[in-house]
């Protein structure tokens, strides 16, 4: 796809003409030195010009050339190319030094089934490394390497709590094999879900992964398990995946501006879990919901509520329905019962969405938590404490 750039140039010409008009030898144009200025004029005060740091912090303009060449020569060191072999054959992923022990952090799908791994460091070094923990529902792996000091280089870990959508964000990792490549863009949402790795109990669909990033910053394959990065050089979250319906001559996809990434609060949640224990336990609720709903659902299903995550259905025995929550069940032309509860809060917090809720408990909660719902029972608002489990 070609783009175009519009240069627009505004030009002002002044064009002074003067004239020296004379009658009766005199001229009518007063001197100089006879011009006075009103006083109105006088005494015009201009508003103060505002300093740049009033509008955008000067440290992270992008016209500072060298804020990005300064970041890569940061935090590039720390950042590892990744191969596997497996019994389909070979492949390829980004990784981050996490601790001065050697623990290197990636995807779970970068290493899946890999018979082989090796880890490639910037500097040239190359060493195999074994598998020590791996998380399905959030796709996250940890690496152990046994490398010299010198070539490790942990990298500092952000708040990705903190994010905004706009802020200036970079990926740095190995698409297409090509190591040590950069890439810039911005927060475009934050927030999101996908589906996990781990299929439900039933095996009827997959878990739901939650509280990712989007970002437009350029993610090809191979960038999988690279870190992202906020502009003071700290981790803000893991690529994990891109959108797109584009492919390249040999089937792999191609950025679209629609890339994912495990936020980094997750990520420090998770991380030393794995690494102590090789798992790691996500919260469970037990029930299954619709938001966003059409504004004819929401009147057939007699809601009042324009926002919230709606209850179509409650596992048996769960710690949903060992709460008292309820789904919808009564018949309705749409094939979504009505009847069921709206959760419109969480601990206090508004929930617009289901992926806020998911990404408010994933983040904050594990099992053995209680949290308080906040639903709408018909007319009726009720607030409803439910011990979190473990997901099956």
């Amino acid at each position: 796809m070609k783009s175009k750039l519009y240069l627009l140039l505004v030009m002002s010409l002044l064009v002074f003409g003067t004239a020296a008009c004379r009658f009766s030898g005199e001229s009518l144009m007063p001197q100089l030195s006879e011009l006075t200025v009103p006083t109105q004029i006088q005494n015009l005060t201009l508003p103060a010009i505002p300093d740049v740091t009033d509008v955008v912090d000067a440290n992270v303009m992008i016209s500072d050339r060298d804020v990005l060449v300064n970041l890569f020569d940061k935090v590039n060191p720390g950042v590892v190319a990744i191969k596997t072999v497996t019994d389909l054959g070979g492949g390829l992923g980004s990784g981050f030094i996490f601790d001065s022990a050697g623990h290197v952090v990636t995807n779970y799908h970068v290493v899946e089934g890999a018979t082989e791994l090796e880890v490639d460091f910037p500097s040239g070094f190359k060493v195999m490394g074994n598998v020590v923990g791996t998380d399905l529902d959030s796709d996250i792996a940890v690496i152990k390497v046994d490398v010299p000091a010198n070539e490790l280089h942990p990298l500092a870990m952000g708040n990705s709590e903190q994010l905004k959508v706009g802020q200036f964000v970079v990926a740095i990792g190995n698409p297409f094999g090509l190591d040590s490549t950069m890439t810039y863009g911005i927060v475009s949402a934050l927030g999101r879900t996908l589906d996990s790795m781990r299929q439900t109990q039933d095996g009827a669909g997959n878990f739901s992964a939650g509280a990712l990033i989007q970002t437009d910053a350029a993610i090809n394959p191979g960038n999988s398990g690279g870190p992202l990065f906020n502009l003071d050089g700290e981790v803000i979250g893991l690529n994990r995946a891109i959108r797109t319906e584009a492919s390249n001559d040999t089937g792999e996809p191609v950025n679209s501006g629609i890339g994912f990434a495990i936020p980094s609060s997750l990520i420090s949640r998770v991380v030393p879990v794995l690494i102590e224990k090789g798992k790691y336990d996500y919260p469970y609720l037990g029930i299954t919901s619709l938001d966003d709903l059409p504004l004819q659902l929401l009147e057939e299903l007699g809601l009042k509520s324009f926002s919230g995550a709606y209850i179509t259905s409650v596992v048996p025995g769960g710690p949903a329905e060992q709460a008292g929550l309820q789904a919808g069940t009564q018949n309705t032309s749409t094939g979504v019962g009505s009847g069921g509860d709206l959760i419109i809060a969480i601990d206090g917090k508004p929930v617009k969405t289901f992926d806020e809720m998911l990404s408010y408990l994933i983040v904050n909660k594990g099992p053995g938590d209680v949290v308080t719902l906040t639903v709408m029972r018909g007319d009726q608002q009720l607030d409803v404490p439910v011990t979190l489990g473990a997901r099956p």
